[in-house]
Order: C-alpha cells, then sequence, then structure tokens
C-alpha cells in the first residue's frame, strides 16, 4: 500500500492559496491551512486584518491566547499597548494593516484547562507559513513595513536578522520580489515583559515616530 504524507508534513502553505481573489479570498483560504501541525492545537488561523489600502503594514510574531480565541490578530495586552503606542507615534491604528508571520498559536499546556504559554515558532514553522505574509503585502502594497520583533524579522529579512541591531531604522530591501521599505523594533510583548516597562515602552514610541516620519 501507497502511504501519503499529511498536508503539514510538507511544511508549506502553498497549496493552501488561492488562485485569485483578494484578502477576503486569502482569508478564507488561511481558515482551512494545514501547511503545519500548527493547526491540530491552535483555536482557529487567526489571518491579518485592516484595509487593503492600508499605507503601513505592522507585521507580529504569532497570534497569543486572545487572539486565538477571538480569531483577530493584537487584541490581547500586547496589542492594546501596541495601539496606545501608535497613537502617541502619530499613527492611526486604525488606518494599518496588522498581521503576523505565523497565523496559528503555537503554546505549551501543563494540563488541560491550564494556563497556555506562549512558545516561539520554529525557522520551518515560520517558513512554511510564508506564502500567506507573501500574499498580503502583494495584496496590500504598503508603502512601509514596521517589523515587530525578532520572528518578524526573520520571516521578512532572513536568520541573520537582529532587531537590536537595526531597531528604528529604515531598511530598503527586496522582500518576496518587491522593492520595501522597513522599519523594525520590538515586539510590544517584550515591553509587558521588562523589567523597565517604561523605558522599553519610550523605546518602541521612538521606532515608531521614525515610521511616522517615514509615512509623511
Amino acid at each position: 500500500m501507497v502511504r501519503t504524507s499529511a498536508p503539514e508534513d510538507a511544511y508549506t502553505a502553498e497549496p493552501f492559496l488561492p488562485e485569485r481573489g483578494g484578502l477576503p479570498a486569502l482569508r478564507r483560504a488561511a481558515a482551512e491551512c494545514r501547511g503545519c501541525p500548527l493547526h491540530r492545537d491552535a483555536t482557529q488561523t487567526v489571518f491579518g486584518a485592516g484595509s487593503k489600502d492600508a499605507r503601513v503594514m505592522l507585521v507580529g510574531e504569532q497570534p497569543g491566547d486572545q487572539e486565538d480565541w477571538q480569531g483577530k490578530p493584537f487584541v490581547g495586552p500586547a496589542g492594546k499597548l501596541l495601539d496606545r503606542a501608535l497613537e502617541e507615534a502619530g499613527i492611526d491604528p486604525s488606518e494599518a494593516y496588522v498581521t503576523n508571520a505565523v497565523k496559528h498559536f503555537k503554546f505549551t499546556q501543563a494540563e488541560p484547562r491550564k494556563r497556555r504559554i506562549h512558545k516561539a515558532p520554529s525557522l520551518r514553522e515560520t517558513t512554511a507559513c510564508g506564502p500567506w505574509l507573501a500574499a498580503e503585502l502583494a495584496v496590500v502594497e504598503p508603502e512601509l513595513i514596521v517589523v515587530l520583533g525578532a520572528t518578524a524579522g526573520k520571516a521578512l529579512l532572513g536568520s541573520s536578522f537582529r532587531v537590536t541591531q537595526v531597531r528604528g531604522t529604515v531598511l530598503e530591501e527586496e522582500i518576496h520580489g518587491r522593492a520595501e521599505r522597513l522599519v523594525p523594533t520590538v515586539h510590544p510583548s517584550s515591553v509587558l515583559r521588562s523589567d523597565d516597562r517604561e523605558a522599553a515602552y519610550r523605546g518602541l514610541v521612538s521606532d515608531l515616530k521614525v515610521a511616522a516620519d517615514a509615512l509623511s
């Protein structure tokens, strides 16, 4: 008997992408993605949100606990902090497109009904989800990408990316065949974990002001 591998064994979302259509078609297709094993434990796919005409795209790591339950990106504590920082920097959160490099929540859980603890996605999982991010970029065509944290940076710029080396600067790189401008900064969840939360928050706002200036 011939054995066939499950779709997730190939570690690529490519077969699940629709042949045509905009963001609504991508969102519907992503809901059925089985391109890696992360879909098995996650509640649902958490696709990007926002207008296809958004000038700025914010790219984070992966959905968190609240995002996994609600099916929307950046609706948990880190998302609320990010909205506040964007407004302070002069960027209207409602006019941004927000998404993640990985569309399913990866976590560890000691036992059922215990708190789900975030676990960083592997490079293989991030690469598997790459076609969705590439498709979002192709549809939205943002003027600027704000890179939130190391995982998003590696997904877009390669494994040598180090957020501490380039945060708060405007980079010009070719991403998925398109010339893009990017401003890297830390992920807002790192601000929440910081020993000096106020200083970390001020640093995030400072980086986002660079992004606001690049859009002006």
